[in-house]
């Protein structure tokens, strides 16, 4: 594509030398910005797609990939026989039922709300964030009644460990001659439980649904049961294969229904914030132009010479387009290589910065994760890597056309 002259000339007209000193600044400005944006743009990019997946893969291990609950807020009391249905599907890897409901935590710490979810205690191998920070033993003990599960949020809050007790206090209770009276009763805590996302260490607990029945006053009965399914992308398939065969009286929805403005909010966000990094590589090819502009200016005589010689303008036009594309294609190189070793260093990074300031850039109660999360997507780096290269492209056609363009006996009149 390019004779070995142009290469020769083009990368010689990359060199600085004293008299072009000031377009070689511009240049590396340039090269710095292309470097910083696209670097930039991949950390952002990663960072959020780690965002995504994180949140996502923690929400759906303990909420399952598809609910069924009552359309009218009413119980589900033949919820046995429903879930032994729903599971007959190919495609439903495991129905648990559970009841969940809020309740008012009490300590002699602390007191504040939370979430009890009763579940089956074959259930907990399906939630696998949750079954994999629990120890043998807890889960094991987790089959007795007036046992319970905390997280360490939830703990260090409470100021409680593994075996003392706490005191839930739930709004709906029995009936008595004096009216409803709220629930309260004591349970031992059977184990703490850790799975990385603030919002369900600090908030949920866990009973068996044995005891979640009677504490709340539904024997036999449930008001929800979760679907775990092979593939969670193809919720929206399953929920209306489903929902063929379910009662007028409930409702079936899927993970997608459920987080429907969370992920349209991260989406909006990691599309906004695409555009606007986007800029600084743009900024950056701007900077190309101007320098590319200053470089021909100052190269007339040589270019005149050049045409003189026998150069023709398609020659010359491939030389500045290459003396362009050089800087960008360097700059996204580097850019890359750059954004790439910081996401897969990035939570040593966050660290060493931290310890560097003595203060907190990644709050757990902020972002709902305790560790920074980065998910690098080739497909992605592809797409930014081609949109620099582009850019840097488009910014050296017109310098480059104007080089070609120059009449050499206008040039050389003066000289």
């Amino acid at each position: 594509m390019f004779t070995p002259l142009e290469r020769l000339v083009a990368f010689r007209y990359l060199r600085s030398r004293r008299a072009d000193g000031f377009i070689s600044v511009i240049a590396w400005f340039s090269f710095v910005g292309i470097t910083l944006g696209v670097a930039t743009l991949i950390i952002v990019m990663s960072v959020m797609n780690g965002f995504r997946t994180e949140l996502v893969n923690r929400i759906l291990g303990l909420n399952g990939h598809l609910g069924v609950s009552s359309l009218h807020g009413t119980y589900i009391s033949d919820y046995e026989s429903l879930t032994a249905t729903i599971a007959e599907n190919p495609s439903v890897l495991a129905a648990s039922p559970q009841i969940e409901s809020q309740v008012l935590i009490l300590s002699d710490y602390a007191t504040f709300g939370g979430i009890v979810r009763g579940i089956i205690w074959s259930d907990l191998a399906v939630r696998t964030p949750l079954w994999e920070s629990l120890k043998e033993d807890v889960i094991i003990r987790f089959k007795e009644n007036d046992v319970v599960l905390i997280g360490k949020t939830m703990a260090r809050k409470l100021n409680l460990s593994e075996g003392d007790s706490l005191t839930l206090l739930a709004p709906k209770g029995k009936t008595t001659a004096f009216g409803t009276l709220p629930s309260r009763q004591s349970f031992i805590i059977g184990g703490i439980f850790d799975v990385g996302m603030h919002e369900y260490d600090s908030n949920f607990v866990f009973m068996p649904l044995s005891s979640a029945q009677n504490f709340f006053s539904m024997e036999k009965k449930v008001n929800g049961i979760e679907l775990y399914i092979k593939s969670p992308d193809n919720a929206p398939v399953v929920k209306n294969d489903l929902s063929k065969n379910l009662s007028e009286n409930l409702l079936i929805f899927d993970w997608i229904d459920r987080n429907k403005n969370f992920l349209n909010a991260l989406q909006v966000e990691r599309n906004v914030m695409f555009l606007i990094l986007t800029l600084i590589i743009l900024v950056a090819a701007l900077n190309i132009v101007s320098s590319m502009i200053m470089l021909v200016r100052s190269k007339n005589a040589d270019i005149a010479v050049l045409r003189t010689m026998g150069l023709g303008r398609v020659s010359l036009l491939k030389i500045f387009l290459l003396t362009g594309m050089s800087i960008g294609i360097i700059g996204t190189l580097f850019g890359s290589f750059l954004g790439l070793l910081f996401c897969w260093n990035i939570d040593t990074i966050k660290t060493a910065i931290e310890k560097f300031t003595g203060s907190e850039l990644f709050s757990a109660e902020i972002y709902f994760l305790s560790k920074l999360p980065a998910v690098v997507d080739p497909r992605e780096v592809g797409v930014i890597m081609l949109m620099a290269l582009i850019l840097s492209l488009l910014a050296s056609v017109y310098p480059a056309w104007r080089a070609s363009s120059i009449a050499p006996a206008e040039v050389l009149r003066y000289e």
